[in-house]
């Protein structure tokens, strides 16, 4: 590599000078020599880009070092790996450490690669250097820091560590602790600053062929050509590549298994991709774990009745409103609303069906309420979030080992909101979207393959798996900008709302998804259950109001089975998975933050929660709360005032309170669990 650089330095300087540089010992002028060309013998001494790669290609490595130190003394905690594996880890966790080394980088990059000749000034490069030896010098305490500290959190840290080194935590006591404990690790860290410090003095950059007086516009127009050039690699490079979007944490979820991503991740990559996202902050209404779990726990325990290997197939309708189905909407229009959903109108009369709640305003918050049971209570999803990389699972996850059969369906272009990396850490083996449709001539021009044909494509696909199966799918058609092939457009009727055709559409494809697959093996051995991601634009005054804009409709339908009426109890996205869990009579204990919506002695568990601009909306027991999480702003009655025009916030303080606390041990729950790592009830 040094040879190289010289021959690049060489050329370089000719280009300039028209000379060649001169090189060795006793060569070199005062005029040669730039900043960082001082004492002590030197491996390399040229050009100042040259240079600056050499030292950061220098930190690459020592990243990479750290992550198989951290796997070495860790060891215990990832014996389900081979050596083969872990290795093809190390290697892919070149990608997070190249992203990571760029961010913490950046000013160090620019500058050195600004096109003007005072970079080469000493104080300006010992000012450079002295950032690159402490941002590094950090960028390494974190990953060494967190080879211990995972053992606490079985995840890498993240920026929510300053939030609880802000509130006090036990940072404090925990620090010294540490080092006393585990002083090699700090030994370990300081001969890597010492390596780092020894290495960068070992390169110098010179200013040789430079001029001394005046401007050299040649100079100048040539080293902006290589700024420009630079800038474009390091955002490719942060960036991860030109996918659709920039790797996050999540991201690692596309190469191994939940509890392998700490070690294909590196902690500044953790905390970079973390900082200015709002974390969740630790909650202690209730003092003992026994009275939080008396008011509300996330626990459910395993059936001890027979387990029914049923196939389950979650059809998740995008923006599918409660408003659209027309048989739930008796009353509007005076009793003339018909509605748009024909075939899911006909369904509901032979299926369990409950008015459910959306937990989120996005289909990125709603497909984890669905296949996780886990809401998205802050300004992200929780797909998004820091708290992904933790330890959680899905209804795929939990019945593979039942030897199920998992896959999930979206017809959108793979990457698309990052469902295909969530699907595969939660445990679907499969995921088809429109990569794997294959046949563009059904793409619908914007979001991916249309409903009818994806339908048909996810029926027959299915036909080919073995029983007992649990699959997921999540149509598309029903999106803005709501497109209707051409030849229904004058079939499907128009409603007051641009999205209602493409809604009849959707319907329309989910009727003859239906059609072809009750001709096939599997159907009567299903279990279907069909909901919404999210409402779409509301047109009613209720639909509009804070509880309608995310009231969403929510059936269970097993053919031949005695699943029929409607319970008036307040569901939400998040009951999905303990509902068919219990159905199936699941014999292990597991996470969900939702209810059994077929246990009728769970009715205090009935309610609904969701988080919009700092906000928490809570219905519960037919009133409906709104909170910041530290003081409530109103409380209605829904059932007395459905369109929620009279705040009791003052008038009824025994239900306000009631609420409240139910709330609280609520959100003490979520916030504690995510920021502990306590999704999962697997060790």
């Amino acid at each position: 590599m040094p040879y190289f650089c010289t021959l690049f330095t060489h050329f370089y300087m000719r280009r300039h000078t028209g000379k060649r540089s001169r090189s060795g010992s006793g060569r070199s002028s005062g005029r040669s020599r730039g900043a960082g060309a001082g004492k002590g013998k030197k491996w390399f001494q040229g050009n100042i880009l040259v240079v600056m790669l050499l030292k950061l290609l220098m930190v690459l490595l020592l990243l990479f070092l750290s992550r198989i130190l951290f796997y070495a003394f860790n060891l215990g905690y990832f014996s389900n790996l081979g050596l083969t594996d872990a290795a093809r880890l190390f290697f892919i966790g070149l990608r997070f450490d190249l992203s990571a080394l760029l961010i913490i980088n950046a000013p160090f990059i620019l500058m050195n690669t600004i096109p003007f000749t005072f970079r080469y000034n000493r104080i300006y490069q010992g000012f450079a250097n002295g950032y690159y030896y402490l941002i590094n010098s950090f960028a390494l305490f974190t990953n060494f820091g967190d080879t211990i500290y995972f053992r606490f959190t079985l995840k890498r840290l993240t920026a929510d560590i300053f939030t609880y080194v802000g509130v006090g935590g036990d940072f404090d006591k925990l620090i010294p602790q540490f080092l006393r404990d585990f002083w090699y690790i700090a030994v370990v860290w300081l001969l890597f600053v010492a390596l780092l410090i020894f290495l960068g003095t070992r390169f110098a950059a010179v200013s040789t062929g430079v001029k001394k007086k005046g401007f050299d516009y040649q100079y100048f127009v040539i080293n902006l050509i290589f700024f420009a050039v630079i800038m474009v690699l390091s955002v490719i490079g942060i960036r991860g590549g030109l996918q659709l979007r920039p790797i996050g944490l999540v991201t690692a979820g596309n190469y191994t298994s939940a509890k392998n991503l700490p070690l294909l991740l590196n902690t500044p990559f953790s905390i970079a991709r973390s900082l200015n996202k709002e974390t969740l902050k630790t909650l202690n209404h209730f003092k003992k774990e026994r009275d939080l779990a008396q008011v509300y726990s996330p626990v459910h325990k395993g059936k001890l009745k027979g387990f029914k290997n049923l196939n389950v197939v979650i059809i998740i309708m995008e923006s599918l409103s409660r408003e659209h189905i027309g048989s739930l909407n008796r009353s509007l229009d005076n009793g003339r609303y018909q509605g748009y959903t024909p075939f899911l109108d006909s369904l509901i009369r032979h299926s369990i069906y409950f008015d459910a709640f959306a937990n989120g305003k996005t289909s990125i918050q709603g497909i984890p309420a669905v296949l996780s049971a886990i809401p998205s209570l802050m300004n992200e999803s929780f797909i998004q979030s820091t708290y992904a990389t933790g330890k959680f699972t899905s209804i795929a996850g939990l019945l593979k080992p039942k030897g199920y059969t998992t896959a999930f369906f979206h017809g959108g272009t793979n990457g698309t909101m990052g469902f295909d990396t969530y699907s595969k850490m939660v445990g679907f083996d499969h995921y088809y979207g429109r990569s794997e449709y294959n046949n563009e001539k059904d793409y619908d021009g914007k979001w991916g393959i249309r409903d009818e044909e994806f339908f048909q494509y996810t029926a027959k696909t299915i036909n080919g798996f073995k029983q007992p199966f649990v699959a997921a799918f999540f149509s598309l058609s029903s999106h803005h900008p709501y497109h209707v092939p051409a030849r229904y457009v004058n079939i499907f009727r128009t409603g007051k709302l641009p999205i209602q055709q493409s809604v009849m559409y959707a319907d329309y494809s989910l009727g003859e998804f239906f059609h072809t697959a009750q001709h096939m093996p599997w159907f009567n051995n299903t279990l279907f259950v069909i909901t919404a991601d999210h409402t779409s634009e509301g047109y009613y005054p209720y639909y509009q109001s804070d509880v309608g804009q995310y009231a969403i409709p929510l059936l269970f339908f097993k053919p031949g089975d005695q699943l029929h009426g409607k319970p008036q109890i307040t569901a939400q996205q998040t009951d999905v998975m303990p509902t068919v869990l219990n159905y199936l009579g699941y014999d292990k204990d597991y996470l969900a933050f939702g209810a059994d919506l077929m246990d009728s002695t769970s009715a205090e568990q009935h309610f609904s929660i969701h988080y919009i601009s700092g906000i928490y909306g809570f219905m519960k027991d037919g009133y409906y709360l709104e909170s910041n999480g530290i003081r409530s702003t109103a409380l209605f009655n829904l059932v007395a005032d459905p369109l929620q025009t009279s705040n009791l916030i003052g008038k009824d303080k025994e239900m306000k309170a009631r609420m409240e606390n139910f709330l609280n041990a609520y959100l003490q729950q979520y916030n504690n669990r995510l920021i502990e790592n306590r999704l999962s009830m697997e060790e």
